[in-house]
Formats: structure tokens, sequence, C-alpha cells
């Protein structure tokens, strides 16, 4: 894969890629591929939403910050900055009765939503916490429940995603001494271990979302050290007709539909431009390029557990 072990042993997978790249519908197949691997998986979502349980048909956590199982194996959660910060104060810092007033505090919300890097830093943070294990005590986590063996990230949008993957360590840097470097340099240092982070970018083998993968790959290079570990192309179509078949199909115009000829003509020039577009991808990333199908309609459960057969082998791979 890239001299850093299987994905499957990594700690954790930041998913990223452009909006509307299928990128929420990837780290659920991968969540559930690492959970039928035997890996207990979370899949973790940011900025309030919570998709994933519904890719797989299941209701998502009553509130932000919970966890909920959606699969044998598997669960998920919205990650909540301002409960996740809150939490770590209680952990290290505060009483846990100043916590709760802090929660109900409308001058703490405007805080987390106003301190430049807050609601990444705790984000990234959090990601970090949720493979911990052990329960309780300073540093610990506050639940009963035993860390995770692989937490996966659905990150936001590229640009914004590396912004976040970036933060601890500005952060680190910055603090230097005391509980929030403590944590900061904790996330920065998983980060920024190829051999327990990795990196997965989402794409369509378009021209615009090929730029931004490769641009993604460079940039995370320069700020952590590491590229993608796996590049994921969604919404791949099939061959179809072989070029020969195409042009006998368009001869006979006098017995084909104009619809018909219509849409042999956009099918069979949308996989000259995913052809050219994947390989120009494979010619240039270092990352192993793997290909997902084409999905017609709303994505169902079915279509996520035949994405994570896709994704299975690629994540098994040394």
């Amino acid at each position: 894969m890239s001299g850093q072990g299987p994905l499957l042993d990594r700690e954790l997978l930041v998913v990223t890629g452009k909006g509307g790249s299928g990128r929420t519908t990837v780290a659920a197949a991968l969540g559930l591929a690492c959970a039928r691997a035997g890996r207990r998986t979370i899949v973790c979502e940011v900025l309030g939403q919570s998709g994933v349980p519904r890719l797989l048909d299941r209701p998502p956590a009553p509130r932000p910050g919970e966890e909920a199982e959606i699969a044998p194996g598997l669960w998920a959660m919205t990650i909540d900055p301002e409960r996740a910060l809150a939490e770590w104060a209680g952990s290290d810092v505060l009483p846990r009765a100043l916590v709760e007033l802090l929660m109900r505090s409308s001058a703490f919300s405007a805080f987390v939503a106003a301190a430049p890097g807050a609601r990444e830093l705790v984000t990234a943070t959090k990601a970090w916490e949720l493979g911990r294990s052990g329960a309780g005590g300073r540093g610990k986590r506050w639940t009963s429940r035993p860390g995770y063996d692989v937490v996966v990230l659905d990150a936001p949008a590229s640009g914004h995603g590396l912004a976040m993957l970036s933060t601890p360590r500005t952060f680190a840097d910055i603090a230097r001494v005391g509980p929030v470097a403590v944590q900061a340099r904790r996330a920065a240092e998983l980060l920024e271990d190829p051999a327990r982070t990795g990196l997965i970018s989402v794409a369509r083998a378009e021209e615009t979302p090929v730029n931004e993968t490769l641009e993604f790959g460079a940039r995370s290079q320069a700020a952590l050290g590491h590229g993608p570990a796996l590049i994921a192309v969604s919404a791949v179509h099939g061959a179809g007709l072989r070029p020969a078949e195409r042009e006998r199909v368009l001869a006979d115009s006098g017995g084909v539909p104009a619809a018909v000829a219509g849409a042999v003509r956009t099918r069979g020039a949308r996989t000259r431009v995913q052809d050219a577009q994947l390989a120009r991808l494979r010619r240039t990333a270092v990352a192993p390029v793997v290909t997902l199908p084409f999905v017609t309609g709303p994505i169902s459960a079915v279509d996520v557990e035949l994405l994570a057969g896709k994704l299975a082998p690629a994540l098994a791979a040394d």
C-alpha cells in the first residue's frame, strides 16, 4: 500500500474530498469494511452531519456527541465541538460541576464558534480520544466503553479538511505547555504519523476533482509529512458498449430511436472523459487508486455494502 502496513491497521482513517464527491458514502463503506474485517470501528461526522446511519437504514444517535451502533462492530457519531470541548475540560481542566454550567451557557457556545481553530482542534482531539482505551481519570475516556480499533473521520471538504488536520500542530507549537498543548501535541502526533493515520481522498473522474485531489496530496505532504494512502474514485461508469458496437448503433440511425442514440453518445463521451482522468490520476498520484461504480438513484444500504466489498481489498493490501 504505502510501506506503512495495511490501512486496516491504522488507528485513524481520514476521508477527504470535494463536496459532492461521495465522501460520506465512502466513509460509511470504509467503516463497514473495517467492521467486517473484525475491527471495532466508529465513523465520525462533523459540522452537524448525521448521514452515515441513514445510509445503512439506521437512526442516528439521539444527540450529537453520542455513539450509536449501526451495524455489528460499527458505530457512528456526530462530533459536537461544544460538547467535546466541555468533556475535555471536565477531564483535564475544570471541575465537572463547572463544565455542566458551561454547557448551558450561551457565552460558551459563542466562544467555541468565534475562537480561531477551536472547533478544528477539538474535532481532531476527539478523533484521537475515541481510539483510546480505559475509562475515567485525567486524560482518559469518560465513558465505560473501550476505545475503537479504527476511527473513520468524515472530514470537511478538502481545503477545510486540511486546515482541521493542521490545527493541532499549530496549537501545540503556540501553547507549548499546559493541558491544551498536551492534547494538541497528542492529536498532532497521531495525524502526522502515516503508520497510525491514513488519508483517503475521494474524487470523481473529472478534471477539476482530479486537480483538487492532486493538489491536496501535495499540500497534505507539506503540512503533515504524508499524502493520501488511497484514492477512491466514485461514480465510475462501466465499460458499456464497446466502441465498435457503439458505432454500429449510431450508424443505424433509421432503426434506433433518437433518445437511445443520444444516450449512447452521452454515455460514450462520459466514459472517454472518465478513462482519460483515471489514466492521469494513476500516472500522477503516488497513492493507489480504487474505482467505485456509479449507483443510480438514492444510495441504499445494499449499495454501501457493495462499495464496502470493493474497498475491502485495498484496506487489507500491504
